[in-house]
């Protein structure tokens, strides 16, 4: 059984506080298990440093998948075991820019003044794979990619496991320029990644008054993820990404009226930092 743990839940910077302990307050991060011991990792942000401690030492691989390269998706990775553990094999996948290599952006950020240690100091280097890049095996999953909307080159992800299949659009505004969402299927942004998904983890960052006031920041509206989740024909939405001025109490009423007035055809689990989704299955 594939399993999924959430790790950081949180957009935009990390939120801690009594007012988000259920949620979380970590930003960007999730874990996938594979049943024969392949484990991809899904953004790098401030959770990463937990779960780097929680592997397993007889680990030799491990895969992290960035969508982008905000700082609230990063920020974990110079804390990051096994990027200092020389017998462990790190591969970064991540988008490049028109004019920068993806190794070249890692650098800005792992060097001073950001961070003290340098991309080129750690004592084994990792491998840089550069997306959206054509369909690939990691170990039991296939990965999918492609450019979504976002400001900056950002991607999501399609992972098809041997049980079902995930989709990982954590900061994605598919309603950008739409009188009315959501559109036909092929001019909606990242619909190709969560078709008829298991599970789909996506971007509900705003409530629609916000979202008013922040069009074209990149992010969508919970009503927004409910319309793409139902376009996409998913089984499964976790809302993610939660907007670090949004508390649990605020979380909890949000999506319980979403649910309530949209009656969306997909079961909605709303995403927990700690929990442990199975794919096709349940918490």
């Amino acid at each position: 059984m594939t399993r999924v743990v959430l790790w950081g839940t949180r957009g935009s910077i990390a939120a801690p506080g009594p007012d988000t302990a259920r949620y979380g307050g970590n930003t960007s991060c999730v874990e996938v298990q594979g049943d024969e011991g392949t484990i991809l990792l899904l953004d790098a942000g401030t959770g990463l440093r937990r779960l780097g401690a929680s592997l397993p030492r007889r680990l030799r691989r491990v895969d992290v998948l960035l969508t982008h390269l905000h700082m609230d998706h990063i920020q974990g990775l110079g804390f990051f075991a096994p990027l200092h553990d020389p017998h462990v094999e790190v591969h970064i996948w991540g988008p490049a820019s028109v004019t920068q290599s993806l190794y070249a952006r890692l650098t800005r950020y792992l060097s001073p003044p950001i961070f003290p240690v340098r991309l080129r100091d750690l004592p084994r280097l990792p491998v840089l794979h550069e997306v959206p890049a054509a369909r690939c095996d990691i170990g039991e999953f296939c990965v999918s990619t492609c450019l979504v909307c976002h400001p900056d080159p950002t991607v999501g992800y399609r992972i098809e496991a041997p049980n079902g299949v995930i989709a990982y659009l954590p900061e994605h505004e598919p309603a950008l320029g739409a009188k009315k969402f959501p559109l036909s299927r092929q001019w909606t942004s990242g619909y190709t990644l969560a078709a008829q998904a298991d599970m789909l983890l996506h971007d509900t960052q705003y409530t629609l008054a916000e979202y008013a006031e922040r069009v074209g920041w990149g992010h969508s509206a919970v009503e927004h993820s409910f319309a793409f989740a139902a376009l996409a024909e998913v089984k499964r939405l976790v809302p993610f990404h939660h907007d670090p001025a949004h508390s649990d109490d605020d979380l909890d009423r949000l999506y319980a009226q979403a649910v309530a007035t949209l009656k969306p055809p997909f079961n909605v689990t709303p995403a927990m930092e700690g929990a442990v989704l199975e794919l096709g299955g349940g918490r």
